[in-house]
């Protein structure tokens, strides 16, 4: 038999061929590149896969050998999860003490606000610390929704202090705060700028691990005791920004379920849509692989990086709980166990939104917070300014934001209206958008004491324009937007005017 030899430079291209084909596309099993290959329900492990992948279909790409790559249009590849590693259960603030002494901290700043500085959650940091024989200091100056200057008073109180561990004991504006003031006496010689998410600031990676950092929520919303995010409002540009990074996310998060019962309603309420918004958000994104660019070097990977098969699996859990348990928490001061799983629900949340990301109604929320033309939300006393929360400025975009961006998947969409009750079994996909749209606002009405829409907050369609122009510099989470065309600016801008008109009123 005469054995047949393919010539060396035949041989050599196949090779070329089939290292592009592995690296110009997301990894893939038949069935996971063809969504209809099986069917699964949404809720299954295999469901997330399929849903996900049930995302705007994947194109083939024919490669000119002779055109150079463009490293900027390369699809992400691969995905990560990070998370700080979590604590639950009532009582567990007392441990906290052992927790710096196992870390080998000498020196600690506890980090809180003036309110929670008189609450149980810090009589139990204190007294911790004390039993342990650790020195520490407080900064009780943090600001609910802090803006540069108040982040920059704190770094600067923690320098000469120069501690060797931090313990945050707050809602989100704590926590972030901690974290702030943990990154840039880490990197003395920073430019406050620098880190901050571009195009508002340089957003440059954090090189280096930071000082532990254990922080204890007493708020059930933002899921900061799990994510490398911290958010503020940058007052010279009329928004608010943050900086994000896998190194900023605390060590160790202590959810006691015990500190969130001295939440007022109002506060179980907005810090609760924000889990809402968390979850649906993350739950919607983008998939991760279609994601650009795609990073040269991990360490530029972004925190938030798409909806993924893990993130999903919390985000879905995380929705669900929501509706479920926050009119109950809301509704009922003494509702502990509601109380108890809004607590886990906005962890689950966090740790499915700070890997996966969220888009829309974050990226709004933010200039409508900023721009606040003078609503003060009831049930909030910030020394009598303005304020909208953070979970009332996301939530109030919601239904016009999920009615936009149904098309992109009506699947996952109609799975997300499934979990507030819906029956779905007759709906057409066209109108996923639209029957999402209509439980969101059924269930913000249900409630109560929710603005609805920007019109009850005070904005006018004569703002809409300056609301626009807030959202613009928000790429870190348009990116992650479906249907959003965040590459031609003016399409972009046309559709985000829409979007907030649509907001006035629900």
């Amino acid at each position: 038999m005469t054995s047949i030899r393919v010539a060396p430079t035949r041989a050599a291209r196949a090779l070329s061929l089939l290292r592009t084909i592995q690296y110009s596309h997301p990894p893939s099993c038949p069935c996971h590149a063809n969504p209809s290959h099986h069917h699964h329900s949404p809720g299954s492990a295999h469901g997330l896969l399929s849903s996900l992948n049930a995302s705007p279909a994947r194109t083939s790409h024919r490669r000119n050998f002779a055109t150079p790559i463009d490293a900027s249009q390369q699809k992400e590849y691969a995905f990560e999860m990070a998370a700080s590693s979590i604590r639950f259960g009532p009582g567990c603030t007392k441990e906290v003490g052992m927790d710096v002494k196992n870390l080998g901290a000498k020196k600690v700043m506890v980090v809180t606000d003036a309110n929670v500085s008189k609450l149980d959650a810090m009589k139990q940091v204190r007294e911790g610390l004390e039993r342990e024989g650790v020195r520490f200091e407080v900064f009780e100056g943090v600001r609910v929704e802090p803006k540069d200057s108040s982040i920059r008073e704190a770094i600067d109180f923690a320098k000469p202090h120069q501690p060797d561990a931090f313990v945050a004991v707050g809602g989100g504006s704590v926590i972030d705060t901690a974290k702030l003031m943990n990154l840039y006496i880490s990197f003395p010689d920073a430019d406050f700028l620098d880190f901050v998410n571009a195009p508002l600031g340089k957003g440059l990676p954090i090189t280096s691990k930071l000082k532990p950092l254990i922080a204890v929520p007493t708020t059930a919303g933002t899921g900061s005791e799990t994510t490398g995010t911290a958010i503020f409002d940058l007052v010279s540009k009329k928004s608010k920004t943050g900086i994000a990074h896998r190194n900023l996310k605390p060590t160790l998060g202590i959810c006691d379920p015990l500190n969130t019962r001295t939440m007022p309603s109002a506060v179980h309420a907005s810090s609760g849509l924000d889990v809402l918004c968390h979850s649906l958000e993350s739950w919607t994104a983008i998939p991760y692989y279609e994601r650009t660019p795609r990073p040269t070097n991990p360490i530029n990977r972004p925190a938030y990086q798409g909806a993924n098969p893990i993130s999903d699996i919390f985000s879905l859990q995380a929705l669900r709980s929501t509706v479920k348990y926050l009119p109950r928490a809301v509704r009922d001061p003494d509702d502990y166990e509601a109380q108890e799983q809004m607590l886990l629900a906005a962890t689950l949340a966090g740790v499915g939104f700070g890997n996966a990301g969220v888009h829309l109604c974050h990226g709004m929320s933010y200039p409508i917070s900023s721009q606040n033309p003078g609503y003060k939300h009831a049930g909030y006393a910030v020394g009598g300014s303005p304020i909208i929360p953070h979970g009332v400025s996301v939530a109030v975009t919601a239904p016009a934001v999920f009615k936009f961006t149904g098309a992109s998947n009506p699947e996952r969409h109609l799975a997300a209206a499934e979990a507030f009750g819906v029956d779905v079994s007759s709906v057409k996909k066209e109108s996923a958008g639209e029957v999402l749209s209509e439980a969101l606002a059924e269930f913000l009405a249900k409630l109560g004491d929710q603005p609805r829409g920007l019109k009850h907050l005070g904005f006018s369609r004569g703002d809409v324009d300056a609301l626009v122009e807030g959202t613009i510099p928000q790429k870190r989470v348009l990116i992650l937007a479906p249907e959003l065309e965040v590459d031609a600016v003016e399409t972009e801008r046309e559709q985000l005017r829409t979007l907030f008109e649509d907001a006035m009123e629900y």
